[in-house]
């Protein structure tokens, strides 16, 4: 769909390049990656590359400890496959070993981590390059340093007292607590030590062999409910993504227990707007988009969860009859109130239901993505949960294990209940989008319930808009909260602001570049012309680098 709507330029120019593109929350993971391009590895190895830098490069955002999914596009077999490594809730975790604050913080938080085994699985599958010539830049950077960022040292100030309460403190802060500055080194060698074993080793230590044994050792003397059977039976796992048509393209993203047909439920009902419904940042447009969204965060708490343990009703959800039911619902004159961005026993009065689906057939978060010039491209979202994740590192390891036991409900009645061995309901919706049966783009970011909310808007702003990846990262974001309210960055103008206040909207008015709508990192390939174009979020420390 073609739309000349007047839009700003990014502030960044857009990457370019013509055998290969890395784009990462951070410069020198994307350099990482890029290096195993140049020297002849493919995108896999070169995923591998960037995940384990930025578990140096940003510790608390993602890591050896931690989840995630992600898409890969293999060129030589011509499909897009979705790789589950969400991790799974320890064989113990009973509902009611649980309270809101040990979900969040501590020993009874972390879900079995899966990073490792979804990097790993990749590299075993697609790779081409020796495990220890993909860890070696993460590892020299834990070993001799890695530079504080502005950025880096605020999110480790701002988790400091979490921190704290827990012996692996040093790793972190220094004899007085005290976060390290910015332009400073931050070593970390337990964690380069332990990089360097899951180089060496692979998969078999850090599930089966002695990485596996000190973390449930570390775990269980703290009160934690790993055991060595929770490690040694998890496995990443190969599916089939879910996808929608829109406009022409097709769009596809991971399947539960992710909660991505979200994003593909909003965009199938935006996709029935047309013509003057889709204006940028027209007051009309963006009051069809946030309605939308809405229905669709209320269909995600309704229906989503562990496809183990729930039904997900994808066809009826993801159906053009669904979506045509559902754009009825909208009253272009005013906002709906919803119940909130995730499960509660009780909302706000007149909170919008969920739809009825079977009537019809048919957090600290990071994102990266790579592609080569074979066709390949990675696609991943990888998280720890929260600044550090459970805020505790296991015993002498350095790794900090995820917090995702936050992320489930302890509701009765929830379909995100926590349970053993259950998936979480995982907020994440890496996308990748072919145009004419050809790869196109690849789009995600983190940003908690955000994410499917906010990735709609920066792929619409490709697909409906024809920005270039930078220009649609950086335009200005909003996400719905509860109720009516809106949060919308600062740089929406006043007057769309005060359109959508006469519709009912309680708009709050965000910072101009907030990192609560996310980090987002995108990729663009133009196949017939061989070019590749980058984008990365100045939100955060997002680079894109092409070559």
């Amino acid at each position: 769909m073609a739309n000349l709507s007047v839009f700003p330029t990014s502030n960044r120019p857009v990457a370019m390049g013509v055998n290969g593109m890395v784009a990462s929350a951070h410069p020198l993971a994307s350099l990482s990656g890029l290096r195993v391009l140049i020297d002849g590895g493919n995108a896999f190895d070169a995923a591998v590359a960037v995940a384990a830098t930025l578990n140096v490069a940003e510790p608390y955002m993602s890591g050896a400890g931690g989840i995630g999914v992600g898409l890969a596009y293999v060129a030589k077999e011509n499909r897009v496959r979705a790789l589950d490594f969400s991790g799974r809730a320890p064989s113990g975790a009973e509902p009611d070993r649980f309270t809101y604050e040990t979900k969040q913080t501590g020993v009874l938080a972390p879900l079995v981590p899966g990073n490792v085994a979804g990097w790993l699985t990749l590299h075993e599958a697609y790779g081409s390059m020796d495990r220890e010539r993909l860890f070696a830049p993460a590892i020299g950077y834990a070993r001799d340093g890695v530079p504080v960022t502005p950025l880096n040292s605020r999110m480790m100030r701002n988790n400091a007292p979490r921190l704290a309460r827990f012996p692996s403190a040093p790793i972190i802060l220094d004899d007085e607590g005290r976060a390290p500055r910015p332009g400073t080194r931050l070593k970390m060698p337990q964690l380069a030590e332990s990089l360097g074993q899951i180089a060496k080793h692979g998969l078999d230590t850090f599930y089966h062999g002695e990485l596996a044994e000190r973390i449930v050792k570390a775990n269980q003397q703290m009160g934690g409910l790993f055991t060595a059977d929770d490690l040694a039976t998890y496995k990443a796992t190969w599916n089939d993504p879910i996808s929608i048509d829109y406009r022409g393209y097709r769009i596809n993203t991971t399947p539960p227990s992710c909660s991505s047909f979200q994003v593909l439920q909003t965009l199938k009902t935006m996709e029935g707007f047309g013509g003057q419904d889709v204006i940028f940042q027209h007051p009309n447009t963006l009051h069809l988009f946030m309605e939308s969204a809405k229905l669709s965060v209320t269909d995600r708490i309704r229906y989503g969860g562990d496809p183990d343990y729930v039904d997900v009703p994808l066809d009826s959800l993801l159906s053009d009859a669904y979506a045509d039911s559902q754009r009825k619902r909208i009253d272009r004159e005013s906002a709906a109130p919803v119940v909130g961005e995730h499960y509660m026993t009780d909302g706000p009065p007149n909170a919008l239901t969920p739809g009825s689906p079977l009537d019809f057939d048919g957090g600290m978060t990071t994102h990266f993505a790579v592609a080569d010039g074979d066709g390949n491209v990675v696609t991943i979202t990888q998280t720890l949960g929260g600044g550090f994740g459970s805020a505790v590192a296991m015993g002498d390891t350095g790794l900090f294990l995820n917090n995702m036991c936050y992320w489930f409900d302890l509701e009765e009645g929830s379909p995100n209940l926590i349970a053993p061995g259950k998936r979480v309901d995982l907020v994440v919706a890496p996308t990748q989008t072919f145009k004419d049966g050809k790869f196109y783009l690849s789009m995600g970011t983190p940003g908690s319930y955000g994410i499917l909310q906010t990735t709609p808007q920066f792929v619409t702003n490709v697909l409906d808009y024809g920005m270039n990846p930078q220009e649609a990262i950086e335009a200005p974001r909003f996400k719905c909260v509860q109720g009516t309210q809106v949060e919308m960055e600062e740089r929406f103008p006043a007057h769309v602001r005060r359109a959508l206040e006469d519709r009912g909207h309680d708009v709050k008015v965000i910072e101009p570049w907030s990192m609560s709508v996310g980090g987002a990192q995108g990729i663009q390939v133009d196949s017939d012309a061989g070019v590749f174009q980058g984008g990365a979020d100045p939100r955060r420390d997002g680079y894109a680098i092409g070559w």
